[in-house]
């Protein structure tokens, strides 16, 4: 039998301890946050260096205002998936310009070149999940300069597979309660 994980109070909201299954409503989890970078609930996985016990599957509430990139244009070695749950986005990918808005969804293959940016006139809420069989193994991850991704201030200069070159021009996201409105009703 899996047993239930804590529920551990920090400054910041609740968060699972161990390794077995919970519940956890996500205005109450941590959140990580910066201006311009949007939202990022850690309810299950965060992907800026502060790992869960996710070790198979990430799960990334993003609330992003528009304009707000959710990352910096990238491709990982797993498959990733993005479901916008309110608001508008646009997708970057592979070089190309899509919009997208309440309930698409964005398969991501295995080394497909991409990032979100919110868009429209209000938040937008996404759920970004990830495989995580080859997270931090040598080129699992890559960040590619894009003319695209640049004009939504979410590109690198240059190729690169170090995260801190790509992310060395934008605030890292800090650790924060959840804040009145970035969740639908």
């Amino acid at each position: 039998m899996v047993p239930e994980s804590k529920l551990e109070k920090t400054q910041h909201g609740l968060a699972p301890r161990g390794d077995g299954w919970y519940v956890l409503n996500m205005r109450d989890a941590e959140w990580r946050h910066a201006e311009g970078r949007g939202a990022v609930c850690v309810v299950a996985d965060d992907f800026e260096r502060w790992r869960r016990d996710a070790d198979q599957l990430g799960v990334n509430p993003f609330v992003l205002m528009p304009g707000e990139p959710m990352a910096m244009y990238h491709w990982e070695a797993d498959q990733e998936g993005f479901l916008v749950v309110s608001g508008e986005a646009v997708l970057i990918v592979e070089g190309e310009e899509r919009r997208l808005h309440r309930w698409d969804f964005v398969h991501s293959p295995p080394h497909t070149k991409h990032v979100l940016v919110g868009a429209g006139s209000g938040p937008c809420l996404v759920i970004a999940v990830g495989g995580r069989a080859h997270d931090g193994e040598p080129d699992s991850l890559g960040f590619a300069a894009d003319e695209m991704a640049m004009r939504h201030g979410a590109g690198v200069e240059e190729d690169t597979a170090d995260g801190d070159v790509a992310y060395a021009s934008v605030p890292p996201r800090e650790p924060t309660a959840y804040r009145d409105g970035w969740l639908p009703e």
